[in-house]
């Protein structure tokens, strides 16, 4: 069962990203009916180069605004630890998705045999500890480099047990079938719960990715055919976000009809009619300052749009070794940005802002 995102070199590996990064060939992803080549990142892969080198402990979740690009960077970091040497099983059970690149040709056709039913049964959860079995096995046959990317696996399995499936990815690493020489273990989500449920063991190294800073969201943007709004305008509504800049190209650049499909798809009139007059105050107040929303009186409302996917709580220090890629800044009053608490792009913002009937 092969992608269904496409994924084919289009560069030659001797090619160098900034940084060093050696870019083993860009992947090319499906984006709206197009087929695009990935770009930037490279301090992301730069990252994937040292967690070849030397493995991952503990387990790297990687947390994020819903498409800001995790999963574009994971397919691309597939190749880069192929480059490695290393045996690859992926699965993302949200979209259906599954590869694995596994020397031990029973397992791998075992592997799609049991995706393939998971998902006639709709048992997406099930995906899950598929992968976890099978590089359970590639390490017991191998003994040598493997690596295991889960991707967007929190929503279907739940938060309780997303808990257990990073303590079992620790166990892989800890208390292996056999010997091995490298492992690489990676579970990433937008899915703002299971975070704190992590969080509170010692199973995990959580890390932030950011949507693409301004200069990789503008190569990006260049690769879309046809008449387009000016690049300020589409990065000051978007923020960088990548499925925010598909969703334009989608509907011919209508924010209008993206604003509704955010509105209709999170139910926001429903939220925001259940709101009492205080919790309203903190939200109209947190429309301009997000880090409104840290304070004994906002964090219960902060939790429910982190459960909503509106916002993400982010760490206070910039400092590189905390995030995956270039985080954002600080503060930046246009995009929703605040030191602690962040809109996950400015059309979420505005989304909540429509509904409240509050001037734009």
């Amino acid at each position: 069962m092969p992608l269904r995102l496409n994924a084919v070199l289009s560069c030659d590996k001797a090619n160098k990203g900034e940084g060093g990064v050696c870019v083993v060939g860009r992947v090319r992803l499906g984006f709206a009916n197009l087929t695009i080549e990935f770009v930037d990142r490279d301090l992301a892969l730069k990252l994937i180069d040292e967690w070849a080198e030397k493995s991952t402990f503990p387990v790297q979740v990687i947390y994020g605004p819903e498409g800001c690009g995790k999963t574009a960077w994971l397919l691309q970091s597939i190749e880069l630890l192929k480059d490695h040497g290393f045996e690859v099983v992926y699965v993302n059970p949200i979209n259906r998705l599954a590869f694995a690149e596994v020397s031990i040709n029973s397992l791998r056709e075992e592997f799609f045999k049991l995706v393939k039913e998971a998902i006639a049964q709709s048992a997406l959860a099930r995906i899950a500890w598929i992968a976890y079995n099978v590089v359970y096995d590639v390490i017991k046959a191998t003994r040598g480099k493997v690596a295991v990317i889960v991707d967007d696996a929190f929503q279907v399995i739940g938060v309780k047990e997303s808990a257990l499936y990073v303590k079992a990815l620790l166990n892989l690493i800890e208390y292996p079938p056999e010997h091995y020489e490298k492992i690489v273990t990676i579970a990433a989500t937008s899915e703002g719960v299971s975070r704190y449920e992590i969080g509170r063991h010692r199973w995990a190294s959580i890390r932030i990715m950011w949507n693409m800073p301004k200069e990789g969201f503008r190569q990006l943007y260049e690769q879309l055919p046809g008449g387009k709004p000016p690049f300020e305008e589409v990065w000051r509504i978007t923020g960088g976000n990548p499925a925010m800049l598909e969703s334009l190209y989608r509907v011919g650049w209508s924010a209008e009809r993206v604003l509704r499909e955010i509105i209709a798809r999170k139910n926001l009139h429903t939220f925001t009619s259940s709101l009492g007059p205080g919790d309203r105050e903190v939200l109209v107040r947190a429309l301009e300052d997000p880090d409104a929303l840290m304070s004994r009186e906002g964090i219960p409302l902060m939790n429910r749009l982190i459960e909503l996917n509106l916002i993400i709580n982010v760490p206070p220090w910039r400092d590189e070794y905390l995030w995956v890629d270039q985080p954002p800044p600080e503060k930046d009053e246009e995009l929703g940005i605040g030191k602690y608490v962040a809109w996950q792009s400015p059309l979420h913002r505005e989304a909540v802002r429509r509904v409240l009937g509050m001037p734009g």
